[in-house]
């Protein structure tokens, strides 16, 4: 079920999904979080959809805050709140609400959005493009367990991850990140195999890959050896190696959905590596939403083990 409101307010939202709850005989307890996305029009349906299939492993709330530029003088003086209600199967397992700004209400977003969190639940926020330099201290931000950003959007990612470093919070966390728990947990089950102490390490991807820096400060940080970039053609991270005295252990993905893991005095093994979809992506995220402490670790790298 949809319902279209235009020049509405928070009150007359709450309203429609109330009618919209009651019109399919479907009540809001089964939901467990409020998801907030903050985007443009050009990415809202992407980010939309991800959500939606998000939504079938954590039923939620979804509010889609899009921040509409003025084309004229009178549109930029005119202050207006136009909402699109879903409900039933039009919005996954949950119910969603896409809120369009103008004028001085895209600047207070957030007097919009807190009469429509869902009471006693956690609020995650999350930019897939044009996320705030410090997340945290944004109005929306600022309503949230959970914030999510994501280098892979911008146009200059290390320098971005600079600004993120500088600006972390608790609560911060970035899908950059979260395309590297695979290689991770196959980087620790290795480790755990060979059980043998590392001397040198390598990550090769793509140049400018956000996901690659962030995995080399982490292992510089849990390993306490420098960390090699190499540039490859990718797609994405595409290798790491791992130096031990009785030779290397190595995660080679050179392209598609399978990875090589070499360890030391043992044949190669083949093992199911794939990029994930977004969708996938964001409810790892939403599994979780205390502090990724983890993820400050690799923010920081080897300073992290300097400050320990």
């Amino acid at each position: 079920m949809k319902i279209d409101l235009t020049d509405t307010t928070a009150s007359k939202i709450n309203k429609a999904l109330v009618r919209g709850r009651r019109a399919i005989g479907t009540p809001a307890v089964g939901m467990v979080l409020t998801m907030v996305i903050v985007t443009d029009e050009e990415n809202a349906y992407d980010s939309l959809r991800a959500a939606e299939d998000a939504s079938h492993e954590h039923p939620s709330r979804t509010l889609v805050v899009i921040k509409r530029h003025a084309r004229t003088l009178r549109d930029r003086t005119a202050s207006r709140l136009d909402a699109e209600v879903r409900v039933g199967s039009e919005a996954g397992t949950g119910e969603t609400v896409v809120l369009r700004t103008y004028g001085e209400v895209s600047d207070h977003a957030d007097s919009v959005v807190l009469p429509l969190l869902l009471p006693d639940a956690p609020v995650v926020v999350w930019w897939p493009v044009d996320a705030p330099e410090t997340p945290s201290k944004d109005p929306l931000g600022a309503l949230a367990q959970r914030r999510i950003t994501d280098l892979y959007a911008v146009e200059r990612p290390l320098e971005v991850l600079e600004t993120r470093v500088r600006n972390y919070a608790p609560g911060d966390t970035d899908l950059a990140w979260t395309r590297l728990t695979p290689w991770r947990s196959m980087l620790a089950a290795a480790l755990d195999q060979a059980r043998v102490k590392v001397t040198s390490a390598a990550v090769e991807a793509e140049q400018e890959n956000p996901s690659a820096e962030l995995l080399s400060r982490w292992l510089e940080a849990r390993l306490n050896v420098p960390v090699d970039r190499v540039v490859t053609a990718g797609p994405v991270v595409t290798a790491v190696r791992l130096g031990t005295g009785n030779g290397e252990i190595v995660i080679d993905r050179p392209e598609g959905p399978l990875a090589t893991l070499t360890l030391p005095g043992q044949p190669p093994r083949t093992l199911a590596l794939k990029v994930r979809p977004t969708s996938e992506l964001i409810a790892e995220e939403l599994r979780r939403l205390d502090a990724d402490e983890m993820y400050a670790v690799a923010l920081n790298g080897a300073a992290t083990k300097e400050h320990a």
